[in-house]
C-alpha cells in the first residue's frame, strides 16, 4: 500500500473522526476511507461499514490502534473485566508514553511494536517504564520476536513477551515478572494529577503545605518521596485505577472494533446514543 493511503486508515479510528461522525452524521476522512475501500457503500449501513475498513487493517495494515484495540478486547474486556481492572494509554512516564497499561491488583505496562514499528528506542522506552511500574511487557509481531528478544535478553529484566498472530489471537512467549529495583519516587509523583498527589499526602501526614502557590508542587514532592516506596506505590495504583470514566452498561453495547476508541473518549449517556443511532444508519456519504 502507499504512505498516504496508509496514513488515512490510521486517521479513520481515531477520536477526531469518531466524533464527528456521531455528532454531525459526517466526515471527511471517513468519506475518503469508505470510497476508496469499500464497494457499494451506499447499500450499507455505518456499522457494516466500519467492520469492514476494521478487516482492512487486520488484513493488510496492522496498525498501532489494531494492536491496541486487540489488546484491550482480549485483556481488558476478555481476561479480567471493566468493573475490576481500569486501562490507560498514551500514558506519559519520564521521556516516554505507555502505550497501553492494565491496572488491578497489579498494573503492567505494554510496549507495542508493530510490523509498521522499528525498535530503535526500545531499550529506553522500557527503562523509563520501570521507573513507575514494576510489571512490563512487549507486544509484537511474529517478524519482530528474534529481534525483541535479543534486546530484551541484553536488558537483563523480566520483561514480558508476547505475539499478536495473524489470527488476531495473543500468543505468551514469557510472561513479565514483577522488578521493584528501578521503581523511582520522582517519577512516581510527575506521573500524578494535583488531586491525586494531595490525596496521598493527606493520608500520609493529616496536612497539606501551606506555602505560596509558586512553591506548592515541590513542597508536595519533598512529602512524596518520603514515603516508603513500597507504601507510595501501591497508593498511587490504587489512584490511578480510578482513573477510568465509562458508563459501563452503554459501553457493552460498542462493537468490537470501536472499543478502545469509546474507552478513552469520556462519552456521555447522549454520546452512546448518538453513537448506536449513527451505526444502525445507512451510510450517508458520497
Amino acid at each position: 500500500m502507499e504512505k498516504n493511503k496508509l496514513n488515512i486508515l490510521n486517521k479513520f479510528f481515531s477520536r477526531n473522526t469518531f466524533r464527528h461522525c456521531y455528532e454531525d452524521g459526517n466526515d471527511k476522512i471517513y468519506g475518503q476511507v469508505i470510497k476508496r475501500y469499500v464497494d457499494n457503500s451506499a447499500e450499507k449501513t455505518n456499522l457494516e461499514l466500519v467492520s469492514e475498513i476494521y478487516s482492512v487493517l487486520e488484513d493488510k495494515y496492522r496498525n498501532e490502534y489494531y494492536y491496541k484495540n486487540t489488546l484491550l478486547n482480549k485483556l481488558l474486556l476478555g481476561i479480567h473485566s471493566v468493573n475490576t481492572t481500569t486501562a490507560l494509554t498514551e500514558f506519559p512516564i519520564a521521556k516516554s508514553k505507555a502505550d497501553f497499561v492494565l491496572i488491578n491488583g497489579k498494573a503492567v505496562v505494554y510496549e507495542i511494536k508493530t510490523e509498521l514499528d522499528n525498535l530503535e528506542r526500545l531499550e529506553s522506552q522500557i527503562s523509563d517504564y520501570y521507573k513507575a511500574f514494576d510489571h512490563v511487557a512487549v507486544v509484537t509481531c511474529i517478524e519482530n520476536v528474534e529481534n525483541v528478544k535479543k534486546k530484551l535478553d541484553a536488558m537483563k529484566r523480566p520483561v514480558g513477551l508476547y505475539v499478536l498472530q495473524k489470527k488476531g489471537t495473543i500468543k505468551t512467549i514469557r510472561r513479565p515478572e514483577k522488578y521493584i529495583d528501578c521503581l523511582d519516587a520522582e517519577v512516581l509523583y510527575k506521573i500524578l494529577r494535583k488531586q491525586e498527589y494531595e490525596q496521598i499526602i493527606l493520608k500520609k501526614y493529616g496536612y497539606l503545605p501551606e506555602v505560596s502557590a509558586f512553591k506548592y508542587y515541590i513542597e508536595c514532592k519533598k512529602l512524596f518521596v518520603e514515603i516508603p516506596l513500597e507504601e507510595s506505590y501501591t497508593l498511587v495504583l490504587k489512584l490511578l485505577k480510578k482513573r477510568a470514566k465509562i458508563i459501563k452498561a452503554e459501553y457493552e453495547q460498542i462493537p468490537y472494533e470501536l472499543k478502545f476508541l469509546a474507552y478513552f473518549m469520556g462519552l456521555r449517556e447522549d454520546d452512546y446514543k448518538k453513537i448506536m443511532k449513527f451505526l444502525s444508519e445507512a451510510y450517508g456519504g458520497v
